[in-house]
């Protein structure tokens, strides 16, 4: 697996708990390139696994592990991972549900219907 320490390596600035936005920014580009790979033929679960491998990698390396939503413990590589690809699954899904396969769009509309419902912001 290629790693990129040097190019992912967290400075100051960037070593804070990955945003709410940023997380989404983060699986939405990693969704589309999943969505390019598939259009290009590559095999679904290698698609994923890429995308979701450079969320991963991208949050150790420019937060240290750390995400906002998650609390205050920093997630294994291993943790981010397992995370990671399911945001790549879903955000693919949600971008090109004609590249995802029919057993895996099941579960994930499956999986989204069984979501709760997020409560609605404190008033400020």
């Amino acid at each position: 697996m290629l790693v990129l320490p040097l190019l992912l390596a967290p400075t100051a600035a960037l070593a804070a708990p990955a945003t709410p936005a940023e997380m989404n920014l983060y699986t939405r580009i990693a969704a589309v390139n999943a969505c390019i790979s598939r259009s290009a033929g590559i095999d679904f679960d290698k698609a994923v696994g890429i995308a979701g491998e450079t969320i991963a990698q991208l949050i150790l390396g420019q937060h240290q592990g750390l995400i906002q939503q998650v609390g205050t413990k920093p997630l294994t590589l291993d943790e981010l991972r397992k995370g990671s690809i399911n945001s790549a699954v879903i955000g693919a899904f949600e971008i090109c549900p004609k590249q995802v396969p029919p057993e895996v769009a099941k579960k994930v509309q499956e999986a989204l219907s069984k979501k709760p419902a997020q409560p609605a912001p404190a008033p400020k």
